[in-house]
């Protein structure tokens, strides 16, 4: 898609995570005026606004999250703007069955809050496209941050912790893979497909920074906390990772976009 020079509702600059993302998304995506999209686990509104703004008035956009915090500040943040876009708590895991159907579903970051079962909840999506639809969703595939990954299961081993690593284990063989979103576009008899990684560096340093990095916590290192039933034992254990950076930096994070088209004449 060409992207326009002069936005009123860019993709915000000093969003270090979702922007990147989004940008990949929208890199895939065919975007023109008049489309009706629905774009999923939308949060504060990242690409929702940019969405909204191409499609103009003559097109719609429902972006749906599962938290009502985040949609009360997408609420906020787009006051009486943009009236065709609107911002509705809905759990994109159960949509209800009178949704109507979509030229376009987005999704940024969306994937990894599909679990516990990601292929039935892309089935349920593109039961919502159109024929002739295009489904488009990105999240960080497996492959994410692996150099920090090994260093921290290497530790655990050292230090003997066998139900954490366990733990820690199966959160990780839990990321889909390129192949599983290839493989969930083609059962679902999608055509055009397109899975495709690009590469993100997160640049971090020791200590602090690490731990409370705005791009780790909150997502990422929670992960490895959720290993430990003592989570003392996790604050010592994530201490010392900590101190450790310059062995598993620099951090790369693999944006990963799928993409498929609707069959015009698709009975899904």
């Amino acid at each position: 898609m060409t992207i326009s020079p002069a936005l009123r509702w860019p993709l915000p600059k000093h969003d270090y995570w979702s922007t990147p993302f989004a940008e990949s998304l929208l890199h895939h995506l065919d975007l023109r005026s008049g489309l009706g999209i629905l774009d999923v686990a939308c949060g504060h509104g990242i690409p929702a606004f940019y969405l909204a703004e191409h499609v103009g008035p003559t097109g719609t956009v429902l972006a749906i999250d599962a938290s009502a915090g985040q949609v009360a500040r997408a609420r906020a943040i787009q006051g009486s703007h943009l009236p065709w876009l609107r911002f509705d708590c809905m759990d994109m895991r159960a949509l209800p069955p009178d949704l109507p159907t979509f030229e376009r579903i987005t999704g940024n970051l969306s994937v990894m809050f599909f679990r516990p079962d990601r292929f039935k909840v892309v089935e349920g999506l593109v039961k919502h496209l159109s024929p002739g639809g295009q489904l488009v969703l990105t999240f960080p595939s497996r492959g994410t941050f692996d150099s920090l990954w090994r260093h921290v299961d290497q530790a655990m081993i050292w230090q003997g912790l066998i139900n954490e690593r366990e733990r820690f284990q199966t959160y990780l063989y839990e990321r889909p893979s390129i192949k599983d979103a290839q493989e969930w576009l083609q059962q679902l008899e999608l055509e055009r497909i397109d899975v495709t990684k690009y590469p993100l560096e997160v640049a971090t340093g020791p200590g602090r920074e690490f731990l409370h990095h705005p791009l780790l916590r909150g997502g990422f290192l929670d992960d490895v906390y959720e290993c430990f039933e003592d989570q003392e034992l996790a604050e010592a254990f994530m201490q010392r990772i900590s101190e450790d950076t310059p062995r598993f930096t620099p951090l790369i994070a693999q944006r990963c976009v799928m993409s498929g088209w609707k069959a015009t004449s698709s009975s899904i």
